[in-house]
């Protein structure tokens, strides 16, 4: 199993560096499944692997000149503060068996795969919709602004409670909110995910017993299928492959609900 989950996680780093996002979505199921890691850890480690993947893939969209700082601190600051107070405050307060009916019982790790799994849903029909969203000419307003701050408050509480990093949020918001074109808010949102997959990260490692050596190798092939991924995008269009990557993800998330729930039934 650990060998098909070192393939996955090759072909999530070449689908984040071919369509800009959406691949760090499957790293949870692939550790969880795949690598049999406790999903409360995997989010911890997803983290790691989302923060360093994005940190690789920021670099070429830096050196263009594709990255708006501004934006960055618009977005990024309370999505930072968000994750944190998330991962630092929120999580250990949710009880490790959080529902009980009768038999039926829902327990943290159950709770967050299930929450990931809609989140999964929701991110593939953003993808598999495929809206090319056209960046209108008049400047952002300041509504528009705190419109943006709220929506990166909603990222960084989902980022920590799940460990995605929310690129298929964060790329529309900033082209339809704050009016970034999509080459620059692409590489915009790699370098605000990179800050709160990595802040998160930081701010709960002391809750959690690491094996690095398992995280580094996963991260690191994941780094490679980033680069793969960067190459193979100057001659493939990411974009006629986006829909067809949103319809197995809404497959993987279908599958992780209906997993869990015959968990829940048969406990």
């Amino acid at each position: 199993m650990e060998i098909i989950g070192y393939t996955a996680s090759v072909l999530i780093g070449i689908s984040l560096g071919l369509i800009g996002g959406g691949g760090s979505i499957l790293i949870v199921p692939v550790l969880v499944y795949l690598f049999g890691i406790d999903a409360l850890l995997a989010t911890e480690y997803s983290l790691f692997i989302v923060g360093v993947s994005s940190v690789v893939g920021s670099f070429s969209y830096l050196k263009k000149g594709l990255v708006d700082l501004k934006m960055s601190l618009i977005f990024g600051i309370p999505s930072i503060t968000s994750i944190f107070i998330t991962r630092t405050y929120l999580l250990p307060l949710i009880p490790d068996e959080l529902i009980q009916i009768k038999s039926f019982l829902i327990t943290k790790n159950i709770f967050l795969l299930l929450i990931f799994a809609g989140l999964m849903i929701l991110a593939s029909y953003k993808m598999i919709r495929n809206n090319s969203s056209t960046v209108s000419p008049e400047n952002h307003s300041d509504k528009n602004s705190l419109s943006a701050a709220g929506e990166g408050t909603v990222v960084g509480i989902v980022t920590g409670l799940v460990g995605a990093g929310g690129g298929f949020m964060i790329i529309p918001a900033l082209v339809n909110l704050l009016k970034v074109p999509m080459k620059t808010a692409i590489g915009t949102s790699l370098v605000i995910i990179s800050l709160n997959s990595l802040i998160g990260f930081a701010s709960s490692i002391n809750h959690s017993v690491i094996d690095w050596k398992l995280l580094m190798s996963i991260t690191f092939i994941a780094v490679i299928g980033i680069v793969i991924g960067i190459h193979l995008s100057k001659r493939i269009d990411g974009k006629k492959l986006k829909p067809a990557f949103g319809w197995f993800i809404l497959v993987m998330g279908i599958y992780i609900i209906t997993k869990e729930i015959y968990h829940i039934l048969i406990i």
